[in-house]
């Protein structure tokens, strides 16, 4: 792809230049070198854009990705679409001056630059025509009762759809009458327990999601940890933990040290889960995001009378969606809906009509393709810029997922945060993670999301990463 082009007059009506050179995507790229081109004035409101077939073919590009990036400045407002008048510059009124902004201190830490966060999908790739179109469509099919009160266990269509999608893409053994809906797994946590079915004490893994055990605590679930090594967690502890009768486990990719469960750790625990009359709670958070491995099936297929498999959306579209769900056995759906009440008060009905369209479109799928594409580029652009800036550190849990863990020296761990705060970074270190009752038994290291940082910012976002480290 050339570095630069220029349009004819005849087509916008003066030569511009565009760069197109930087990290990113093609498509990336190009969004951000025309929005570049709007901002500084060189495309003046109501210039009319080349085509999109013409613009590809001057910039060696797929038609598509033209076409795509033209979509989302529309979406973005800095475009307009008209049939029979082409694509403009939006008519903007003139840019507001920034605001000053207070010197610092030069002593003073600046505040954060870069979102380097586990746990963030890429905001910017929400693919909002695909979501647009999903909605229209559904909206129009929707039978009435779609706008009365809402059924607890969710629309009809979202289980079904869900049925299939679960089936094909995580092995997951179901039907529509074992899957309620939910807004998240945090929901699906307080449901689980506020019926009593997560009674403790509950065994969960040594490192894990602090927010997951608060809710867990709340209502008064207490915790056991069980601890971790390379092949996930050590089920074979759990005969030894008295009165523990159910387990949490994110077997797929644990988080948040990476790695899926061994085979023969996921045929113990449900052979456990039948011999104590126990429950696995499989969390299943970002099971479609991997890169150099196989797809790794859910626990639930091989026992879906006693593990309960939980997924949402918030990793493979956006947390902004409150939609997850529950596959349940098939005796304890009652249960749960009992504790939720008779009506829907969490998941949007219209958001879950829509959901439903999106997969059975195979948009879904694609965008999921699509986002698993620029996340494994992300990936390796991490991985290059520490092996030509930080040959000493390692990655690891980098074959799957939205995050890395980067194994540090003994005792630096701290001192490595503050230092990624000094140079603008928001991330997490590995200990934060550690339940409170479980040794350190985790090297120090740091727990990097490369998913949020837009495309144009990745790369600096790097660099900063990069000086934070401590030396060889």
């Amino acid at each position: 792809m050339s570095d630069s082009w220029v349009n004819s007059a005849e087509r916008i009506g003066s030569d511009l230049l565009l760069d197109l050179a930087g990290p990113g995507s093609r498509r990336a790229v190009l969004i951000r070198a025309l929005r570049d081109a709007v901002r500084d004035g060189r495309l003046a409101p109501g210039t009319r854009l080349p085509p999109y077939r013409s613009l590809a073919a001057d910039l060696g590009l797929a038609r598509n990705t033209v076409a795509d990036a033209y979509a989302e400045l529309v979406a973005e407002g800095w475009l307009t679409a008209r049939q029979g008048s082409g694509t403009r510059v939006a008519r903007r009124a003139a840019p507001v001056a920034p605001a000053r902004v207070p010197k610092r201190a030069p002593h003073a830490p600046a505040g954060p630059v870069h979102d380097l966060r586990q746990g963030r999908p890429d905001a910017g790739s929400f693919p909002r025509t695909a979501w647009l179109s999903a909605a229209r469509r559904a909206l129009n099919a929707a039978p009435n009762d779609a706008f009365g009160p809402g059924d607890p266990q969710g629309r009809t269509e979202l289980r079904h759809a869900l049925t299939d999608y679960l089936a094909r893409s995580r092995g997951v053994r179901t039907t529509p009458g074992r899957i309620v809906i939910c807004s998240g797994f945090a929901h699906a946590l307080r449901l689980l327990s506020g019926c009593g079915l997560l009674r403790g004490p509950l065994a969960v893994e040594s490192y894990g999601l602090g927010f997951h055990r608060s809710v867990l605590d709340a209502a008064s679930v207490r915790t056991v940890p069980l601890a971790l090594d390379e092949d996930g967690a050590r089920v074979d502890e759990l005969g030894g933990l008295p009165g523990v009768r159910g387990v949490l486990l994110t077997p797929a990719h644990q988080f948040p040290t990476g790695g899926p469960l061994r085979p023969e750790r996921r045929s113990a625990v449900v052979d456990w889960a039948r011999a104590r009359g126990g429950l696995v709670l499989e969390d299943d958070y970002d099971g479609e995001f991997r890169y150099d491995r196989e797809p790794v099936g859910a626990v639930q297929g091989l026992d879906p009378d006693r593990v309960v498999y939980a997924g949402s959306v918030s990793k493979s579209l956006s947390p902004a969606i409150r939609l997850g769900w529950m596959v349940l056995p098939e005796r304890l759906v009652g249960q749960v809906l009992t504790a939720k009440g008779e009506r829907e008060a969490w998941a949007s009905v219209p958001d879950q009509l829509t959901l439903a369209e999106l997969i059975v479109s195979g948009q879904y799928d694609r965008h999921v393709r699509r986002m698993r594409r620029s996340y494994r580029e992300r990936r390796d652009q991490l991985v290059a810029a520490l092996a030509e800036h930080a040959p000493h550190i390692t990655a690891t849990g980098i074959a799957a997922g939205l995050h890395a863990v980067l194994r540090l020296p003994p005792g630096t761990e701290q001192s490595t945060v503050k230092a990624a705060a000094w140079q603008g970074l928001a991330l997490d270190g590995l200990d934060g993670f550690r339940h409170p009752a479980a040794p350190a038994t985790a090297p120090d290291g740091l727990v990097v999301g490369y998913a949020a940082p837009p495309d144009h910012a990745f790369g600096a976002a790097l660099e900063a990463l990069c000086r934070a480290l401590p030396p060889a």
